[in-house]
């Protein structure tokens, strides 16, 4: 009996020390969400305070002169000689022939070049020339948007980066219309709320998509999904989670853009699924050079000592040049004795930084290792005369990157009358290499064996089969030329300037 009274004591004492317990957790919790929510009362109060601050700073920052409706261009690597800079000066030059009272600036990171040299690059390389002056706007912290700064949580370092990027740019100069054409969208806010511009943007490629969220849950190897983490599920749940928060974010920077234009169905696609803006979204196909490469005297392939294959595309990591080095040794393999003889493979490209460079070396070391390096031309930083020459002398055109935006290096190679093969995804599928009027304008491809065997059925073809399809893409890219970009940017834009300019 005793003991079962000591049992019912200890039992109820241990219940009451539960219970005590209980209540102190209980008020523990409740002190720390009070305190939380006293913190966040705080920050928020302090978030105001700055942007006050920040607004009545924005009145003493240097504007331009009365009279001209002011353009900043947003495009901190300027002087890289890829497709989105020729976008940036055929944007600017639409503006320039169309308004007489805009005047355009470029906020660049090119800190190593002269605005001279900025624009004869651009001449040399685009064929581009301005009608009208143009001002730079130099920025000293580019190198926070580097990827190779940030080995892990890449974009959202990237990104907040930009916005202190932004801040600099902002500080310097504070323009009416702010466009970003280089895809910082997390700038947007920045001079939207704080500098009281009227902010579109030209996004060549989101910055998340969804086929990268995919490829992320299927746990895909590539460039921006590495083996460490595809490989173990774990890891790979977590850059998920990241990934959809990453994704919330996007879209509600997006959502500060007055104005969206995209460069292809399939950036129209992703951009109107995270952002939201069908109605604002307009697709503005990039401005090709297709004149100019139409206009190339035609050599028949019986005349070409060299069977080239021609690669157009700066060396950057999506860019894959390692599968076309790849393909380029398997298509060596199945090819006749009599054309492996004369076939080669030309990559032309620019380099942005000393990352590219290396890669470049990296490139060159997997070429002697597959056996081919006797076969692999390569002209870095070529002249636009020189990239010509090679187009004109060229058989097949070759690009490998995977969910490929758009693709104006294709166009020009198509309208340089080069038998397009590109890869079976993003813009090249949806856009450019399709049907035109019934025919076939090039091959797409996805893996070394599949690139190998559509460029062995182009080379293996006759020269009546060969001309067919260069017809048929060469008729197929007026949709891409100089003119209809000039044609549609002005008509997009034209909601954001109406109101603000008198032509």
């Amino acid at each position: 009996m005793n003991a079962i009274t000591s049992f019912v004591d200890s039992f109820t004492e241990l219940f009451s020390l539960t219970s005590q317990m209980l209540s102190l957790s209980v008020r523990v919790w409740s002190l720390g969400v009070m305190i939380i929510l006293q913190l966040l009362v705080i920050l928020a109060g302090l978030l105001c305070l700055c942007w006050f601050l920040l607004k009545l700073c924005m009145h003493t920052l240097r504007k331009g002169e009365p009279g001209y409706l002011h353009v900043a261009f947003f495009h901190p690597y300027c002087n890289a000689g890829g497709g989105g800079e020729r976008v940036l000066w055929c944007a600017i030059r639409s503006l320039q022939r169309k308004y007489q009272n805009v005047k355009c600036y470029v906020y660049t990171g090119d800190t190593d070049v002269t605005s001279q040299q900025i624009l004869q690059k651009a001449r040399q390389r685009f064929n581009v020339i301005l009608p009208q002056p143009v001002e730079f706007i130099f920025l000293q912290s580019r190198t926070l948007v580097e990827a190779k700064h940030y080995p892990f949580v890449t974009l959202m370092m990237q990104s907040i980066g930009s916005i202190i990027l932004a801040g600099e740019a902002l500080s310097k100069f504070r323009p009416d219309i702010y466009i970003d054409s280089m895809g910082y969208a997390f700038t947007y806010p920045v001079f939207r709320y704080i500098g009281g511009c009227v902010v579109g943007c030209y996004t060549h490629y989101p910055t998340i998509s969804t086929d990268m969220l995919e490829q992320v849950a299927n746990r895909v190897e590539a460039h921006n999904n590495r083996r460490f983490i595809s490989s173990n599920i774990v890891f790979s749940t977590l850059k998920l989670g990241y990934y959809h928060l990453f994704a919330l974010m996007y879209a509600l920077v997006g959502h500060c853009a007055h104005l969206v234009m995209v460069n292809s169905s399939w950036t129209h696609g992703h951009i109107t699924a995270l952002w939201g803006q069908s109605r604002q979204t307009h697709i503005v196909y990039p401005p090709c050079d297709t004149q100019h490469f139409k206009s190339l005297p035609k050599i028949p392939d019986s005349e070409k000592k060299l069977k080239s294959i021609i690669s157009i595309g700066q060396f950057r990591p999506e860019k894959d040049h390692s599968l076309q080095l790849k393909a380029f040794q398997r298509l060596c393999e199945i090819l006749d004795s009599d054309i492996k003889e004369v076939v080669q493979l030309v990559l032309i490209g620019s380099c942005r930084n000393n990352e590219d460079y290396q890669r470049v070396e990296n490139l060159k070391t997997l070429a002697s290792t597959l056996g081919i390096n006797d076969k692999v031309v390569w002209k870095l930083d070529a002249s636009f005369p020189e990239l010509l020459e090679y187009v004109q002398n060229g058989t097949v055109g070759l690009h490998t990157m995977w969910c490929e935006h758009f693709g104006i290096c294709i166009v020009e190679c198509m309208a340089g009358g080069l038998i397009m093969v590109a890869h079976d995804s993003g813009g090249p599928k949806m856009d450019i290499v399709v049907e035109f009027d019934g025919q076939r304008t090039g091959y797409r491809a996805t893996d070394p064996e599949s690139y190998a065997q559509a460029i062995k059925t182009i080379l293996e073809s006759t020269d009546e089969d060969r001309n067919s399809i260069r017809i048929s893409a060469r008729n197929s890219v007026d949709r891409f030329s100089d003119e209809q970009f000039e044609t549609s940017f002005l008509c997009a834009s034209e909601s954001i300037f109406s109101n603000a300019v008198l032509s």
